[in-house]
C-alpha cells in the first residue's frame, strides 16, 4: 500500500473517532466533572498502590509495541500497510534528530528521544479514548444528559484511567531520565574530567594566583578577576542543569493537566458537538509538548557532547 493509502486510512479513522465523540456527547449523559491533582490508587499489590496514571501509562506503553509490533512483524524490502506508515514516522523523526545533533550523534541519541517522544504522545492521545476520566469509583448524584434531563446518576470521583502525565511523578520520572541521558552523554563525549571543567573554571582563578605569587600584581589581579567570573558562570551552568529537570517536569505537567481539565469543563458544559475541536486542540497539545521535551532533551544532549572551548566561545 502506498504512502498516500496510509493517509486515506489515518484520515478515516480520524472520523470515525471524531463520529463517536460527537455521538456521545449527543446522547449519552453528561457526568459532573471531578477534578483532583493527586493521582488516585485503584487498587493494590501488596503494600504497592496501583495509581490510575501507572495504568493509563501502562496503556500507552501496550499500544506503541502493539502498533510498533504490527509494523515490523512482517518486514519487506518495499513496504506496505503499516511498515510503509512506521517507516514514515521513523525517517521522519530520525532526520530531525539528524538535522539537529550531526549524523555521528544521531545514531547514539535516537533510541532515547524517539522513546520519550512517542510515549509523550501516545500519553496524549490515549487519554481521549472513551473511559478516560468517566468509568470509575464515585457515588450516586444528580446528573443531566442533552437528551435526558436531569436523572439520578453516577459521579465518577476515583477515575480507573487517567492521563498518565496528569501525576507530577510522571512528567518528573521523564525529566530525570533526560537529565541523566544528556550527563552520560557529555561524560561519554568528552571524559568525566573534562565534562566537570564546564561546571568548574577555576583555571583562571589558579592562574591569577600563580602570577601574584611570582610577583605579577597587575596579571595576577586580572587572572582572578576573570577566574571570580568564570568559576560564578561555571555555577549557573551548573544549577541550570538541575533547574532544568524542575522546568522540564513542571511545563509538561501543566499542559496535560491544563488539557484534561479543559476538557473535562467543556465536555460538561456544551456536551454537543461544540466540543469535538477541543479534542483536536488536545490533540495538537499532545503532539507539540511531545516534540518541546524530546526536542530540548537533544538539543542539550548536543550541547553537552560539545568540547569546553568550543561551547565556552
Amino acid at each position: 500500500m502506498s504512502r498516500s493509502g496510509c493517509l486515506i486510512r489515518a484520515g478515516i479513522l480520524v472520523v470515525v473517532v471524531l463520529a463517536l465523540v460527537i455521538v456521545s456527547s449527543l446522547f449519552f449523559p453528561t457526568h459532573r466533572p471531578h477534578v483532583a491533582l493527586p493521582a488516585e490508587a485503584v487498587f493494590h499489590i501488596g503494600t504497592f498502590p496501583i495509581y490510575n496514571t501507572l495504568l493509563a501509562s501502562w496503556l500507552s506503553m501496550l499500544l506503541l509495541i502493539v502498533l510498533f509490533g504490527l509494523g515490523t512483524r512482517k518486514m519487506r524490502l518495499i513496504p506496505t500497510g503499516w511498515q510503509n506508515g512506521v517507516e514514515a514516522i521513523y525517517e521522519a523523526l530520525f532526520n530531525f534528530v539528524t538535522q539537529t545533533a550531526g549524523e555521528e550523534n544521531a545514531r547514539r541519541f535516537f533510541p532515547v528521544i524517539a522513546t520519550i517522544f512517542f510515549f509523550v504522545i501516545a500519553a496524549a492521545l490515549t487519554s481521549l479514548l472513551p473511559g478516560f476520566d468517566t468509568i470509575g469509583m464515585g457515588h450516586a448524584g444528580q446528573q443531566s444528559g442533552a437528551f435526558f434531563g436531569t436523572y439520578q446518576g453516577w459521579i465518577v470521583e476515583e477515575p480507573l484511567l487517567r492521563k498518565a502525565n496528569t501525576d507530577v511523578n510522571m512528567p518528573l520520572a521523564l525529566a530525570i531520565i533526560s537529565f541523566v541521558f544528556v550527563t552520560y552523554s557529555g561524560i561519554r563525549a568528552l571524559g568525566a574530567r573534562q565534562y566537570a571543567a564546564k561546571f568548574a573554571r577555576f583555571g583562571q582563578m589558579y592562574r591569577g594566583l600563580k602570577h601574584l605569587m611570582r610577583g605579577k600584581i597587575g596579571s595576577g589581579l586580572s587572572g582572578l578577576f576573570l577566574g571570580f567570573i568564570d568559576v560564578f558562570v561555571g555555577s549557573l551552568e551548573a544549577i541550570s542543569e538541575f533547574v532544568r529537570i524542575i522546568s522540564f517536569t513542571f511545563r509538561l505537567f501543566g499542559n496535560m493537566t491544563a488539557g484534561m481539565v479543559l476538557l473535562l469543563m467543556i465536555s460538561f458544559l456544551v456536551p454537543w458537538i461544540i466540543a469535538v475541536p477541543f479534542y483536536g486542540l488536545e490533540v495538537l497539545l499532545g503532539f507539540v509538548q511531545a516534540l518541546i521535551f524530546a526536542g530540548l532533551t537533544l538539543v542539550f544532549a548536543s550541547v553537552a557532547v560539545l568540547p569546553h572551548n568550543e561551547d565556552h566561545e
